[in-house]
């Protein structure tokens, strides 16, 4: 039972009390009122947290963040519990059945000799698992609502798996030049620019793939220099930037290029 004193140590359960307190009559009202799709976007922000404190190799914050993730999970299964749809035991038996049988080379008597293998055998049971008959099928199942750069290098993995792609990388630059120039062409033309952006970006993931560059990484370090660099050229220039002409500007970037490489 959950009091207003702190616990020396709380556990599971103690999670799962206060989760139904707060959303009980005379509990949270903030609590009571959300939804599935009113906390839809909590789940990924928190998420993002934790994976930026991964990146950060910050292990305290990784902690809190963890908790906040949990905390999602069980928020949104105890809505489903009141719905009358499943409970977080349902949740925590439906991962538990999932290990055991996506790794039949551990609790079955198929074989993995390296960390290869044993990813194949996942692959191979999920799909029998969700009755994905085909690599479009695997492909559809791959979640809309991840970031687009994500999306498409799984998608592309898979397509490799099923023998659909290049066997090096020059075929792949080739394509993401000859899309660049597509693009060129619709702005020019005020046609399909979203389509042709859209496909040059899907281009670009795939020499990443080649590359061994996960293309999210990629972009999120790309935002970081940007940053830095317009940092610089923000105290540099000592006046608003919108007083100043684009000649005037690209000086400056390039000073800002220059100093960051001249430190490295």
């Amino acid at each position: 039972m959950v009091n207003s004193q702190y616990n020396a140590q709380y556990h599971m359960d103690d999670l799962l009390e206060i989760m139904k307190t707060l959303r009980a009559p005379g509990g949270c009202p903030w609590d009571r009122e959300q939804t599935h799709q009113s906390i839809r976007q909590n789940m990924l922000e928190e998420a993002y947290e934790a994976a930026d404190a991964i990146d950060q190799g910050d292990m305290e914050n990784l902690k809190e963040e963890l908790g906040d993730v949990l905390l999602q999970v069980v928020f949104h299964a105890h809505m489903a519990q009141e719905e009358g749809q499943f409970t977080f035991d349902d949740v925590v038996d439906g991962v538990c059945r999932k290990l055991v049988y996506r790794h039949p080379h551990v609790f079955g008597t198929v074989e993995a000799e390296d960390a290869q293998g044993a990813l194949s055998t996942w692959d191979a049971q999920k799909r029998q698992e969700k009755g994905q008959r085909t690599t479009a099928d695997a492909m559809d199942s791959v979640a809309r609502a991840m970031p687009a750069l994500i999306r498409a290098e799984k998608i592309q993995g898979k397509a490799r798996k099923a023998g659909f792609d290049w066997e090096e990388i020059s075929p792949a630059l080739d394509k993401l030049s000859e899309e660049t120039v597509e693009l060129r062409q619709a702005i020019l033309e005020q046609s399909n620019v979203e389509e042709e952006l859209g496909d040059l970006l899907f281009a670009a993931v795939k020499v990443g793939r080649f590359a061994g560059v996960e293309s999210e990484t990629a972009l999120q370090k790309a935002c970081e220099k940007f940053i830095r660099r317009f940092r610089w050229v923000e105290q540099a220039a000592d006046v608003p930037l919108t007083q100043l002409d684009v000649p005037e500007l690209e000086r400056l970037w390039r000073q800002a290029k220059s100093e960051e490489r001249g430190q490295e």
